[in-house]
């Protein structure tokens, strides 16, 4: 069954929306998303207005966040052991995926509380715990890696690229929106190819995501 305050709060901006236990492709995980039948219809100005205001990203499994989760399980050396903090952790797939990597310790990291209900639902759906967070700015400087999945599509995150690395020594962000990315720190490692869920028929330049690497001390 699906969490009751997620599926309240869903219910609230799109009436007859539903949570589904949803297998990801190419991913041994599962999350809670929105129906895909729900959201192949034509929506009333009111739910678009409230979707804008209020958008449920927690009821979604990202492109960059399906990617880097499958990053992770193909390369668990990248958390195995280590402390991990999952920024902006929306439905909390990349922290899901790096403590079943075998991550020491996975904070996941959101300032929408929904989200945090998602990531604490999402990790009893696949068996794991995390910790959580609302505040990354208040967390001391102790991890080992930051993971950042689809962050960057508001351009105004931007500046966070400077910020990661007060609170890590590492940061991993997997972005799908950001064409002209540019940042002395970070450097990128490879092209992954995902898409959203439920799909949304974006754009095939929207299902390339990149991956970048910054570590503290690095030029």
């Amino acid at each position: 069954m699906a969490p009751i305050e997620l599926q309240a709060a869903l219910g609230e901006l799109l009436g007859d929306a539903r949570l589904v236990a949803s297998e990801l492709p190419d991913c041994d995980l599962k999350l809670w998303l929105i129906d895909a039948d729900n959201m192949d219809r034509a929506f009333s100005p009111e739910e678009t207005r409230r979707i804008l205001d209020e958008p449920p990203y927690w009821s979604f499994c990202w492109a960059s966040g399906l990617a880097m989760a499958r990053y992770l399980a193909e390369r668990p050396e990248w958390v195995a052991g280590k402390r991990v903090l999952d920024f902006g952790a929306g439905s909390g797939i990349a922290g899901i995926a790096a403590a079943k990597a075998g991550a020491l310790e996975v904070v996941a990291c959101d300032l929408d509380p929904l989200a945090l209900q998602a990531s604490r639902a999402n990790a009893v759906l696949n068996g794991v715990e995390l910790n959580y967070s609302s505040d990354f700015f208040a967390e001391e400087d102790r991890f080992d890696l930051i993971l950042v999945a689809d962050v960057l599509y508001d351009r105004a995150n931007l500046p966070l690229l400077d910020e990661f690395l007060s609170r890590g020594r590492q940061a991993l962000v997997a972005d799908s929106r950001v064409r002209d990315f540019r940042h002395p720190l970070y450097r990128q490692l490879d092209t992954l190819h995902a898409l959203t869920l439920p799909d949304l028929a974006e754009p095939h330049e929207f299902r390339q995501v990149s991956l970048y690497h910054a570590s503290r001390g690095a030029v």
